[in-house]
């Protein structure tokens, strides 16, 4: 029996998106994904549909190492809206409960400072974690509240831009797994007058270029000018994408000579002088050093495949 055909075409790599407000990040990604032409697409790291910012989208064999970016830092500009609290911790919930907004300059600084370091935080029922298989906000929609454990997070920079009136502007540099909306929403019960998410910007995920970041109204124009002047998509829209390997940029290299690395591509450990004693490795090969996957280095101390780069035939 033959395979079926592929839908589209076999292009690997990372798209910095700028997404756009409103939108959700599964159905940014699935206009990046037609604007392609692509066979799979992936995003790492979703974005509300209030926020807006850098949203990788992963193309073809991209997809497969897309999980080294979920435990990557992130930074982000954040507007709380003071004296209201909503049910989902930004403007497109409900508001629950009005105050009057009255701490002092002091007040906000130590309220501040509670919350950078290593801390604990309950994710928010409105979140994408699952319970019994379920994502929270599925529960939290039909007004069911089920236990989440806290979990360690770490904010290495909270920077106080401005506040004005009932709104308070900041800058977070964060750990994987850190929800904004609930620092928010703990920070305006501290200063007792309740706070949600206004406005949220992610400016950076790991150390992607924010220079490389694209918007959904650039790519339709590449396109419609392809299209107009008779030419491929690839030659315009290619050229944007950052290396397939570029999700696990900050793991050790390993090189493997060609012969060496026949042998790992069948899924075989292969012994290799001046690896690292243990942990996951990015493994290119040759004097090209072209990305063939992600290896760990084993007990015996050779180079085990983790993840390995499909070739497909052009």
């Amino acid at each position: 029996m033959s395979r079926p055909r592929r839908r589209g075409r076999d292009v690997h790599g990372v798209l910095l998106l700028d997404k756009p407000h409103g939108l959700s990040s599964n159905d940014a990604l699935q206009k990046v994904k037609r604007l392609f032409n692509a066979n799979r697409a992936g995003h790492t790291g979703a974005l509300d549909p209030l926020a807006t910012g850098m949203l990788p989208v992963c193309l073809g064999e991209a997809t497969k190492f897309s999980r080294y970016l979920l435990d990557s830092d992130k930074r982000y500009r954040v507007i709380a809206r003071l004296g209201q609290r909503t049910d989902t911790s930004d403007a497109d919930g409900t508001v629950v409960q009005e105050r009057p907004v009255t701490f002092s300059e002091s007040d906000l600084l130590q309220a501040l400072e509670s919350f950078r370091g290593e801390t604990q935080q309950v994710p928010s029922m409105f979140s994408a974690l699952k319970y019994q298989g379920r994502p929270l906000y599925e529960y939290a929609r039909q007004g069911i509240e089920v236990p989440r454990e806290a979990r360690a997070i770490t904010v290495y920079e909270l920077l106080f831009i401005r506040h004005e009136g009932n709104e308070l502007e900041l800058e977070v540099h964060c750990s994987k797994g850190t929800y904004i909306r609930t620092i928010i929403d703990d920070l305006g019960e501290k200063l007792g007058c309740g706070a949600h998410v206004a406005f949220l910007r992610r400016l950076a995920v790991s150390k992607y270029p924010v220079e490389r970041m694209v918007t959904l109204e650039h790519l339709n124009t590449l396109v419609a000018k392809a299209q107009e002047e008779g030419s491929g998509i690839e030659a315009v829209l290619d050229p944007l994408l950052m290396p397939m390997d570029s999700p696990a940029a900050d793991f050790p290299q390993v090189n493997l000579q060609p012969a060496v690395a026949a042998y790992f591509k069948q899924g075989q450990p292969v012994r290799v002088a001046g690896v690292p004693s243990d942990g996951l490795v990015r493994v290119t090969e040759g004097e090209t050093g072209e990305f063939i996957g992600m290896g760990e280095i084993d007990d015996e101390g050779r180079v085990a495949p983790r993840r390995l780069v499909v070739h497909y035939p052009v």
